[in-house]
């Protein structure tokens, strides 16, 4: 074991309960549970691979204690005891894979719909949710008792099933949170009003699970230290209440931060967010209770969360995420084969913003076989084949991989001077660093597998007739669209790709045309050299949305630092001046360098030489449409699969 991991690689205890380390998997919303709220084999080998991973605890994801808390449609359930049989074949899967678990016991309250909770909404007060908007209904006194009732229950059928422990769900703006808060709860009664009031939902569940479970089962509160929306509450309020939540029976509090209407995303936050933002305020937290503190937020590197517990800002740390990433993590660090780990590129496309906005079930952008793991056998393939995987950006370079898992002979090609593809462009913005990382592994995984990358060489008919491989996966991405429009071939206009490679000089000011990522993108990146930029969008809602963190930032960046004209279309580039037109009005920007990201068009020549020559053929990524980085990475790997 590397020394500089001995604090997180230690034991600790947790009321009776005793973990190897003090690593822990939070919850994280999968969407794999079954509509009637039972346990799936999906979610049931997804968690036990997270376990075979090394962490010390694994946290359930949301449970809901009663049918009206459901967040989501497939969220599971523990509210009637015919839970218990498939909690408990849970708890003996992941107990032999070498872990602990804890189930996080949740009800929504006013996050929800009630397509979801099969009734309107029920919350402190009928306030809608600032973001769902949906109507909901003030909880009766009445109501209130039997809630606090079913998360009693919900923790009893837990222990009962054989889990180790108990999370209460007490963070994130969900009901109990809802309570404490005054941005939500606007009663007054005894259950709201004052700190005391407000508190008293949550102290008095607390108690009543403590009831329940007896003093020797570990119980543990999740809270947001600071809400950080204005009318909420702040980090003082929370150091005023976690040692009562310890008095009335915590064992361990878990600090995480905000609600899901916290600007920028915070609970689950973006690479725009440094690596370990919120240590200090799980720092106040510890300083104020004598129970074990476990901190979260963006902590991806066990270096980091090791460093974290030696100086005192939490007895534990909990990775997120970086699990769903590469579940091995810990393996990988403790034998300080740092290189070998597929890092968190702290995106959030494939997981949270793939189950709140598209509403599906979250995976992993650069993690193919996440939620797949009841799928994968590893076997491999029936015969060996000759596999030729054309173009090295993520699809090929993910083909490539898994492709060669299966017993194939690989070779990749790359028409440029480096592999990458896109990804060279996309990883030179602001917090988009990762990328680069991405690929750096995803070529050590090759050269590891005995893969070469031929780059600087292009792949034609001539070439596919000669050596006549098996089969070919094309993953040649797609090159920038050009729409005409008069002076665009001027000398200063640019491309966005070479501008964020260095291929053009760097003059100010800057227009860029399109505010779609690689616009916004392009403009954060200039911005951060001292560039003015405006960037002019034809479409009149913007196309990078703010709702998701990373837009947010995208967004908040460009408001500050420069302009954003939406609903304009160019009219026509003369010489350094960029005339366009809003409805009716007309207008121009002076620019010394004009940036084109209008899109992109699918690269599919060899397509049909493959064809004529009779060679089995898959498009993928960019090569099919111009997509996402999910698209490409998961496309290439189930081609490398099915080849």
């Amino acid at each position: 074991m590397q020394a500089e991991l001995e604090r997180l690689f230690s034991p600790v205890r947790i009321n009776t309960c005793n973990l190897k380390n003090r690593a822990i998997m939070p919850a994280m919303g999968t969407g794999y549970g079954a509509l009637d709220g039972t346990i799936t084999e999906r979610l049931e080998r997804f968690l036990e691979r997270r376990a075979t991973g090394g962490v010390g605890l694994i946290i359930s994801e949301v449970c809901a204690v009663d049918p009206r808390g459901k967040g989501f449609p497939s969220e599971i359930g523990v509210w009637k005891d015919e839970f218990i049989p498939g909690l408990s074949r849970l708890a003996s899967t992941i107990h032999r894979a070498g872990a602990k678990i804890a189930l996080q016991l949740h009800h929504a309250g006013r996050e929800t719909m009630k397509d979801f909770a099969g009734a309107i909404p029920e919350a402190p007060s009928a306030v809608p949710s600032a973001i769902l908007n949906q109507p909901c209904e003030a909880m009766s006194v009445e109501r209130i008792q039997e809630v606090i009732n079913a998360y009693a229950e919900g923790a009893r059928r837990a222990r009962d099933a054989g889990l180790d422990a108990v999370e209460i769900h007490g963070a994130h703006g969900y009901l109990i949170c809802q309570f404490l808060s005054p941005f939500s709860n606007k009663r007054d009664d005894q259950y709201g009003g004052s700190d005391e009031n407000r508190a008293r939902f949550a102290l008095e569940i607390m108690r009543a699970v403590r009831d329940r479970v007896g003093p020797e089962f570990p119980v543990i509160m999740r809270v947001s230290a600071d809400e950080l929306i204005r009318g909420g509450y702040d980090l003082s309020y929370m150091k005023w209440l976690a040692p009562q939540l310890a008095n009335a029976g915590a064992d361990a509090l878990h600090v995480s931060l905000g609600v899901y209407s916290t600007p920028g995303g915070l609970t689950i936050a973006s690479s725009d967010v440094e690596e370990g933002f919120n240590l200090f305020r799980v720092r106040a937290i510890k300083d104020v209770v004598s129970v074990p503190v476990i901190g979260v937020g963006r902590i991806v590197d066990p270096r980091m969360a090791d460093a974290a517990i030696a100086r005192g800002d939490a007895d534990c740390i909990s990775f997120g995420r970086q699990l769903l990433a590469d579940p091995d993590v810990l393996i990988k660090a403790r034998r300080g084969k740092y290189d070998d780990i597929r890092w968190c590129l702290g995106c959030n496309q494939g997981c949270i913003d793939r189950l709140n906005f598209e509403l599906k079930s979250a995976t992993c952008t650069i993690n193919p076989d996440c939620g797949y793991e009841y799928k994968r056998t590893g076997e491999k393939s029936a015969g060996k084949k000759k596999v030729w995987v054309i173009g090295a950006g993520p699809g090929g370079l993910s083909a490539a991989i898994t492709a060669a898992d299966r017993g194939h002979a690989v070779s990749l090609f790359e028409r440029n001077a480096a592999p990458g593809g896109q990804l060279i462009s996309a990883g030179k913005p602001p917090h988009k660093e990762a990328l680069g990382k991405w690929v750096a592994w995803a070529l050590r995984e090759l050269k590891n597998r005995g893969v070469c990358v031929s780059c600087a060489t292009t792949v034609d008919e001539e070439m596919l007739a000669k050596d006549m491989p098996d089969a070919v996966i094309i993953a040649t991405g797609a090159d920038p669209a050009v729409p005409y429009i008069p002076g665009i071939d001027g000398g200063c206009v640019h491309d966005a790709r070479d501008v964020l490679t260095g291929k053009t000089e760097l003059r100010t000011p800057a227009v860029v045309l399109g505010a779609g990522y690689v616009g916004m993108e392009t403009a954060d990146f200039l911005m951060e050299r001292g560039i003015a930029v405006t960037v002019i969008e034809e479409k009149m809602q913007p196309p990078v949305p703010p709702l998701t963190a990373h837009g947010y930032w995208l967004n908040r960046r460009l408001k500050k630092g420069g302009r954003l004209l939406l609903g304009c279309a160019v009219t026509e580039i003369d010489g350094d001046i960029v005339r366009y037109k809003c409805g009716e009005n007309k207008g121009a920007e002076k620019a010394s360098m004009v940036v084109t990201a209008l899109g992109a068009r699918s690269e599919q020549s060899l397509v049909r030489a493959a064809n004529d020559l009779k060679i089995a053929s898959t498009l993928v990524g960019d090569a099919v449409k111009p997509r996402r980085l999910l698209e490409a990475i998961h496309e290439g790997a189930r081609a490398g699969r099915e080849v």
